[in-house]
């Protein structure tokens, strides 16, 4: 009985010892928009007359979302929907601004930036419309 009770307790230590937990390592998350391009338009998508080897490389080594709908046809109430998870109409975001224009979207407004970075990512923006 002894001898039983010992191993038991031995195992069970060396149980719970050798049960390391995983660091989980969050993706990386890389988010390209472009204006006026269609599906074909990529050569991993299967487009002969535009070369786009560097795009064709990242998407071959991560994830590819082949079907995607804006919430609007013009680009700033489509992109305010892509920051914010909202639909343009809730956010108060119509048609296109201008490039002087004071208007967007609102600070009390969570965007997907802000919600990555309370995750431990570092965000940034490119292109034109910064």
């Amino acid at each position: 009985m002894f001898f039983k009770k010992n191993f038991l307790l031995i195992a069970f230590i060396f149980l719970v010892v050798s049960c390391k937990k995983e660091k989980f390592i969050p993706p990386n998350i890389i988010f390209i928009l472009t204006d006026d391009q269609g599906y074909g338009d990529l050569g991993i998508y299967g487009a002969k007359d535009i070369l786009t080897p560097n795009i064709d490389f990242l998407a071959s080594q991560g994830a590819r979302f082949t079907s995607y709908y804006a919430t609007q046809p013009v680009c700033s109430a489509s992109r305010a929907s892509i920051l914010t998870g909202s639909y343009s109409d809730r956010i108060s975001i119509h048609g296109a601004f201008m490039p002087n224009s004071n208007k967007g979207i609102n600070s009390q407004e969570t965007t997907i930036a802000e919600m990555l970075k309370n995750k431990g990512y570092s965000t940034a923006i490119f292109g034109n419309g910064t």
